[in-house]
């Protein structure tokens, strides 16, 4: 197969502020529950625990990948109670609860990151279902940059019938490396290619990403070796016991509550990571320009 040319997604180097991808996992996250949870699960008659008793337990007893394994099990249970197609799935995705204040959250930390001079980016890296993600209000807003989920292939006729992207736990890091390089396309083979440091349109330092659990590990550890900053989120009030274990293993730098209203734990946890990123860039810049101009000089 011939090599796609490298997507010019943005301008890597030289630009003007420096970019800052807040990374989000979405189920129990942003959402307090499960997508699937949500409606569908009850609209094909089932229990929710049964629903994922025997989604685990037929990728158990094939060797299956668990994503997969749900994705055909959602396609299954359609047939005969309801239609299963892309405005089904953004009509249950409307339906979806969100946590406190994340209505509110994308527009005031954009316009935190604008007076830092910090260009602030959101993106979903999810293994719940694109569609659903795409039928909340927050994504028909515009609010994300790009959003990385399981999805579902459409027949002729707009019915699901097959996988056409399975996000698991461990996949999911490939999209960091999207965003960190400016690849964002997921057929652009260019996410392989090499790129100086100084051109990595967001490099690692520069990522923030959030998430509750432990199938969100291997990108959490990820950001957090890389210099960026991973951050645990459990329920107000619930647990905490989880993200702890998470930071004292080093997956994660700062654990807050799943609270995204202005003036909480969360939301200056984001303005100080938004204020070290313009620090930080700002002396990055005066290193780089010295850099240049000492070689330079030694050319002369």
């Amino acid at each position: 197969m011939a090599k796609m040319p490298k997507t010019d997604y943005a301008k890597r180097a030289g630009r003007a502020h420096p970019v800052l991808a807040v990374c989000y996992d979405f189920d129990k996250t942003l959402s307090p529950d499960d997508m699937q949870a949500q409606g569908y699960i009850q609209s094909v008659g089932y229990d929710v625990l049964n629903f994922w008793r025997e989604a685990n337990a037929l990728a158990v007893c094939n060797d299956m990948d668990g994503n997969l394994a749900y994705l055909y099990k959602m396609v299954q249970e359609a047939e005969g109670n309801l239609v299963l197609n892309r405005k089904a799935l953004e009509e249950y995705g409307a339906k979806v609860a969100l946590y406190p204040g994340v209505e509110e959250w994308f527009g005031r930390i954009d316009a935190y990151g604008r007076e830092r001079g910090v260009c602030v980016e959101h993106y979903i890296i999810s293994s719940g279902l694109k569609e659903m993600i795409e039928g909340t209000s927050i994504a028909k807003r515009g609010c994300f940059k790009k959003i990385y989920a399981s999805a579902f292939y459409y027949n002729e006729r707009g019915v699901a019938k097959w996988p056409a992207q399975a996000v698991n736990f461990t996949n999911k890091t490939q999209f960091l490396f999207r965003i960190e390089k400016g690849v964002l396309d997921v057929n652009d083979p260019a996410v392989n290619d090499y790129f100086p440091p100084e051109e990595l349109r967001v490099p690692f330092r520069n990522m923030v990403y959030l998430g509750d659990s432990e199938t969100d590990i291997p990108c959490m550890k990820l950001v957090t070796v890389n210099g960026g900053h991973a951050i645990g989120v459990y329920p107000e009030g619930g647990d905490r016991e989880k993200v702890r274990r998470l930071l004292r293993d080093g997956r994660i730098r700062y654990f807050a509550a799943a609270d995204y209203r202005e003036g909480r734990e969360l939301d200056g946890l984001l303005k100080h990571i938004i204020d070290k990123t313009a620090a930080y860039e700002a002396l990055e810049r005066k290193h780089i320009e010295d850099g240049r101009e000492s070689r330079a000089e030694c050319r002369t």
